[in-house]
């Protein structure tokens, strides 16, 4: 059995080694959660035993390191404590409430955790002065060239008197991240992990013109006056004198007068954790009003004033056991993880993806390596690299296979592509993701037939192809095994009310190569029925909006194959109606010809509804701004990279409220800046 004191000292080594990985050297051993879980073991540790010590090891930060000058912070720069869920938070907000006036009103402001690199920036009579890294919460590093050059940053503050710091966030967004990883791969350079550590990387340059090369910005967060020369008594009044200097401060932030709204805000920045322009893992939730937190104080490292939720972990670190492959519905071999089980973002992850045969190679994972996995809220959880630590043994690097798992056909690379494919047609593999494709909701929604039954189906010999499902035998199915009559009865009914589904679904249940929703829902509204769509020219197909030339290229070449042809002929005779139904003539056509892209959340409207009520009027409602693009209708936390499109094609953008008047009238009253 470990001491608690031998535990103790175990874990600070660790914490300590993170910490300088991860401040110092941006470059991160291990997932935030798993840093997380070891100072919170360590705390845990030394409340249960008094007699093992308390450390500084649990305190955010790393000494600064000697490439740049020294600094002292006028005041330190503290971490916040964490909470993980809502009784925790509930529990942080009544111990501030005791500590002030139990009878008082407290009003809270709650803020997004931005994932960047801590600063504080400091002004003298409005000019600025000084730019430091946090470093160790006491003393940071001398970035003050560095930082003259992040162009949202303002270098003097009008009005400003006496000294101030103005602390925040470095961070590069989603869009300028992607880019300059993208730059990095063109020029055979070094990709960064993640936009935090590219941020950090970037500013921390010992030359101010590699740092003026990134495309850095900077948000505020905190107001510190140190020779209060401000009039200022709540948080919420520091943050707009922040804003009427020009800084960047997060739009998101509101003020909420009691608990359960407070608790509600920060829940709803983790439902829209995903929909920000930067990487939040967090929402900030502090007290507004300034002489309660000088009441409050703080402890060695964090404010008593202010507390961070932290959203459950996207990343974790596990085992991984072995490279498998799986064969999709159109033969593509995509490589997986089979992992040690873990706990990442609320769900258990046992498997996750590795792309493709090129990514393996780039992330150079191999079996019994220590792996970082990551899923970001629905996506498919994916392998982001391997933990290695120097000099351990590893296995030797993992090669694609050469011939199909599943039918032990041969496995071909296309010529200029990422993707591997199985080439034999016949592969039962292919077949049953092809069926279970249809089925599917985005599909035909076929309820009852998932994996596992059309696997059965399949191998009863019921079904070979998804026009078979048509003719399926509802006697035949109810004497198999997991059936009966009823089941059998209520998958017959299911399949055939999706004989009457709408020409649009039947062309993405087909899973036509290129032909998503969007492209699904064009070429069925423009030719009405499938004979027509597939004896158009490819001339009249490339026109559509929406439909450029390799999708018109797959869908002319899909209507002329012998095998689809026999398909599709089949459906007809077992009464598939393959027909796209006239829109509500009772609507006003008034968006014919135009092409409307909504982004973010539009109140009243589920996406699929906004897009449908666009459709519903004429207008096409494709996933991508474009130089035809008519107008963009800007939500509630929109899509950075859609925005920045139209500002940049000169697209109008306007306002989600006023979506009903574009409806009505095809056009706005005003747009947005």
């Amino acid at each position: 059995m470990t001491s608690p004191a031998s535990r103790a000292a175990q874990l600070r080594k660790e914490i300590a080694r993170h910490s300088l990985a991860y401040f110092a050297h941006d470059d991160p051993l291990i997932p935030d959660a798993d840093y997380d879980a070891l100072v919170s073991e360590l705390r845990e540790l030394e409340r249960r035993h008094p007699e093992v010590g308390t450390s500084e090891s649990t305190r955010v930060g790393a000494p600064a390191s000697t490439v740049f000058s020294p600094v002292r912070h006028a005041e330190a720069m503290l971490s916040l404590d964490n909470v993980f869920d809502v009784d925790e938070l509930r529990a942080w907000s009544e111990r501030v409430q005791r500590s002030l006036d139990p009878a008082s009103p407290l009003a809270f402001v709650v803020e997004p955790k931005i994932d960047g690199l801590a600063l504080s920036i400091t002004y003298r009579e409005g000019i600025l002065v000084q730019g430091a890294t946090r470093g160790d919460g006491r003393v940071g590093e001398d970035v003050t060239e560095n930082i003259r050059t992040i162009s949202n940053l303002p270098q003097r503050l009008s009005g400003a008197t006496g000294t101030l710091e103005i602390r925040g966030e470095v961070f590069l967004a989603k869009a300028d991240f992607e880019r300059l990883n993208d730059s990095q791969r063109a020029a055979g350079g070094k990709l960064f992990a993640n936009p935090r550590n590219a941020a950090a990387g970037s500013l921390r340059q010992k030359d101010p013109a590699v740092s003026a090369s990134r495309p850095l910005s900077f948000l505020a967060y905190q107001l510190v006056d140190l020779d209060a020369s401000l009039s200022l008594r709540t948080h919420h009044e520091t943050l707009e004198r922040l804003r009427s200097w020009g800084f960047l401060v997060a739009p998101e932030t509101r003020v909420e007068d009691d608990v359960s709204h407070m608790v509600a805000r920060s829940t709803w920045f983790e439902q829209h954790r995903h929909d920000f322009a930067y990487e939040i893992d967090g929402a900030v939730v502090k007290v507004d009003d300034l002489a309660s937190r000088a009441s409050l104080g703080s402890t060695s490292r964090a404010p008593r004033w202010a507390i961070a939720r932290k959203f459950p972990p996207e990343e974790r670190s596990t085992r991984l056991v072995s490279i498998e492959v799986s064969i999709g519905r159109t033969g593509r071999a995509t490589p997986y993880a089979v992992l040690e089980p873990v706990l990442v973002a609320g769900s258990r992850v046992a498997m996750a993806t590795l792309h493709n045969e090129d990514q393996v190679r780039e992330k150079d994972v191999r079996p019994g390596d220590l792996v970082v996995v990551r899923k970001a809220g629905d996506v498919i959880p994916e392998v982001v690299g391997a933990i290695v630590t120097e000099g351990a043994p590893r296995a030797e690097p993992w090669r694609f296979p050469d011939t199909c798992p599943e039918c032990g056909g041969d496995l071909r690379r296309r010529e200029g592509e990422s993707d591997t494919y199985c080439v034999n047609a016949a592969c039962p593999a292919q077949q049953m993701q092809k069926i279970v494709h249809f089925a599917s909701r985005g599909a035909l929604d076929i309820e009852g037939l998932g994996e596992q039954r059309v696997t059965q189906l399949l191998g009863e010999g019921l079904i070979a192809d998804v026009a078979d499902l048509f003719r399926l035998d509802a006697r035949a199915v109810a004497q198999l095994e997991g059936f009966g009559e009823l089941s059998a009865s209520a998958l017959a009914t299911a399949i055939d009310a999706a004989k009457s589904a709408p020409l649009s679904r039947i062309l993405v249940g087909l899973g036509i190569r290129h032909v998503g929703p969007v492209a699904a829902r064009e070429l069925a509204r423009h030719f009405r029925t499938y004979d027509a769509l597939a004896g158009a020219p490819l001339e009249e197909i490339e026109s559509l909006e929406g439909i450029g030339p390799i999708i018109a290229q797959s869908v002319y070449e899909y209507a002329r194959e012998d095998e689809s042809r026999e398909r599709m002929a089949r459906m007809a005779a077992a009464g598939v109606a393959l027909v796209e139904p006239e829109g509500d003539d009772t609507l006003a056509a008034t968006l014919v010809g135009r092409a409307v892209v909504v982004t973010g959340t539009v109140p009243g409207y589920s996406r699929d509804a906004a897009v449908a009520a666009v459709q519903a009027r004429g207008g096409t409602s494709p996933g991508s701004v474009s130089a035809k693009t008519y107008c963009v209708v800007v939500g509630d936390a929109p899509g950075a990279a859609k925005v920045d499109k139209a500002r940049a094609a000169g697209v109008p953008m306007i306002a989600a409220s006023a979506f009903e008047e574009l409806l009505a009238t095809g056009t706005w009253s005003a747009t947005l800046g």
